[in-house]
């Protein structure tokens, strides 16, 4: 049975072919790329004077960056760099799927194992973002095997205790090294199992001492891990912290309280989303205690979460295993209820109604339901968002010779970058490059600052006759500022600007690429399209879909080439 998820992990995995998230790349493979062959961008949040992110996660795609430059293989086969890292993040993608049913048979019993298995293989998210190398997808897995350890059932003997318990907090440590915010979880959960220990003094300060000394290490293993990959003393995990509770979390967009209500839940559970509330009440109604435990951590995350302005669906990803739990006991419920009728109406054996162990107890029309995902998943897998990532493909086939610039117009961190092209002719400075978004570090009032890529879609056509040059030259030469560095000289500029009240256009300047990457929105612009063509630019290039998108990455992604 476990071997069915870790196949189907990584065949997802190895097939998806669209974007989702730009931290997939940029927070995780792009480091790694960097760290191993010396170039790739880093974000804001590597570079900045206090680094928020752990190399602790990207350092999970060292190893077959490694291995691949040291056999010579990424010359040759630069795909290899892409097909490694997928299948590390599809073999650890299963793990939830795998814990999923541990948790199940600890919680409920062995009758609801093959259902909450099999909810968990068809959830559309988990399509969507298991198996992708995103930090969220491997704290999911991470949980999901810490609550399996969970002591739920106060019969085993101590010395069983013991042992979960410190195999739980070892791997909510870790999750909790990989996304801080993590600890929500663990807050709760912990919080209750001291209660629960409370009456024998010796457990409980047992396993409080476990969880100082197990805290207090992690901590300083991944402060010596930062502190030797950035060269200085760092703590990012406070840092991450201290920023994502600041205003600066919301640059990146902020959503109404009810959003993770309105929104997340249902695009989570998808298909399950009747099962899992189904599942919740029957918890209440018939006071299952360790369903109630899960149902209130679920209730204290989603709440805390609630109250912090930026809100993504992904950051919800740990608590999924949970709700398939639930919707497994709704389903194996009103299974077992028309069975009974059945057998009652056919005057049969009553106990022919009751499931087998390991059999799938759902009712065909439930069963029709949640395989509605299906589709949706292969739709989400093969075909959702595909323009963003071919484009790579197509520049990392072009003859070296032939790629001398490549200039991005398209919003920050709309494709892959070094990790999927690998080209390190340009690698140098300016010979490709991309519109920044920087976040407003450092200012008092940010909700007035307006990054690169504000700037130019607020007037493309003014932006391109102000910072490039009016005709191209045609050995293409790199561009001089095309975007900011955000270190400290960056922030000490935008102080300045705040306290002045000057423009927050910081002058970049670009030469003109010999290929261009763009969205089609951005060629409905007035006179852009115009602008491209007398400067000598034709489209060589156009992948994905031009209805899918939102805003400025509508109309499909387009490569334009500089001919005369």
């Amino acid at each position: 049975m476990a071997s069915l998820a870790l196949v189907l992990r990584v065949v997802i995995a190895l097939s998806t072919q669209g974007f989702f998230q730009p931290d997939e790349y940029f927070q995780a493979l792009e480091p790694a790329h960097h760290y191993v062959f010396g170039y790739g961008h880093l974000t804001w949040e590597w570079v900045s004077p206090a680094p928020l992110r752990s190399i602790i996660y990207p350092a999970l795609n060292i190893p077959p960056f490694w291995l691949i430059k040291t056999l010579g293989l990424d010359e040759r086969y630069p795909e290899l760099l892409i097909v490694g890292p997928r299948i590390i993040h599809g073999l650890l993608a299963a793990i939830t799927d795998i814990g999923v049913r541990e948790v199940t048979r600890q919680v409920l019993n062995d009758a609801f194992v093959p259902t909450a298995y099999f909810v968990s293989l068809t959830s559309l998210f988990h399509s969507l973002s298991l198996s992708r190398s995103m930090s969220n997808s491997l704290e999911t897995s991470l949980t999901t095997i810490a609550l399996s350890y969970y002591p739920w059932d106060n019969a085993r003997s101590m010395q069983v205790q013991l042992t979960r318990m410190r195999l739980c907090i070892v791997f909510a440590a870790l999750a909790c090294a990989i996304r801080p915010t993590n600890a929500i979880i663990w807050v709760y959960m912990f919080g209750l199992l001291v209660l629960r220990l409370g009456l024998r003094l010796s457990q409980g300060s047992i396993f409080i001492r476990d969880c100082c000394v197990i805290g207090v290490m992690t901590i300083l293993a991944v402060f010596a891990l930062d502190s030797a990959f950035y060269g200085r003393p760092t703590l990012s995990l406070y840092n991450f912290l201290r920023v994502n509770a600041s205003p600066v979390s919301l640059f990146y967009g902020s959503s109404s309280w009810h959003y993770y209500l309105s929104q997340a839940l249902p695009i989570l559970s998808s298909t399950s989303l009747p099962f899992v509330l189904h599942g919740m009440h029957l918890a209440v109604k018939n006071d299952e205690k360790k369903l109630k435990t899960m149902l209130g951590c679920i209730v204290l995350t989603l709440t805390v979460f609630s109250f912090v302005g930026h809100k993504e669906w992904r950051f919800l990803h740990p608590l999924l295993p949970m709700l398939h739990i639930f919707a497994s006991r709704s389903l194996v419920e009103l299974y077992r209820r028309s069975a009974k009728a059945e057998v009652k109406v056919s005057r049969g054996k009553r106990e022919n109604a009751i499931p087998k162990t390991f059999s799938l107890s759902i009712r065909t029309r439930d069963l029709c339901l949640l395989l509605l995902a299906v589709p949706a998943s292969i739709y989400v897998v093969f075909f959702h968002c595909v323009g963003q990532i071919k484009v790579m493909s197509y520049l990392r086939s072009l003859p070296p010779e032939s790629l001398t610039s490549v200039g991005f117009l398209t919003p920050c961190h709309s494709t892959p970058w070094q990790a999927y092209l690998h080209r390190p002719e340009l690698a140098a400075p300016g010979r490709m490059w991309a519109l920044g978004c920087e976040p407003p570090l450092g200012l008092q009032h940010p909700s007035d600052y307006k990054d690169q890529t504000d700037i130019f879609f607020e007037a493309p056509l003014e932006y391109m006759r102000t910072h490039f040059p009016s005709r191209v030259d045609i050995s293409y030469p790199p561009s001089p500022f095309a975007s900011s560095v955000p270190n400290v000289t960056f922030m000490e500029t935008l102080q300045v600007i705040e306290q002045s009240s000057r423009s927050w256009d910081l002058g970049w300047r670009h030469e003109w690429p010999q290929y261009i990457v763009l969205f089609g929105a951005l060629l409905r612009e007035p006179g852009v399209l115009d602008l491209f063509r007398d400067q000598g630019y034709e489209e060589v290039w156009k992948g994905g879909f031009e209805w899918e998108g939102e805003g400025q990455r509508r109309g499909a992604v387009r490569v334009w080439k500089h001919i005369h």
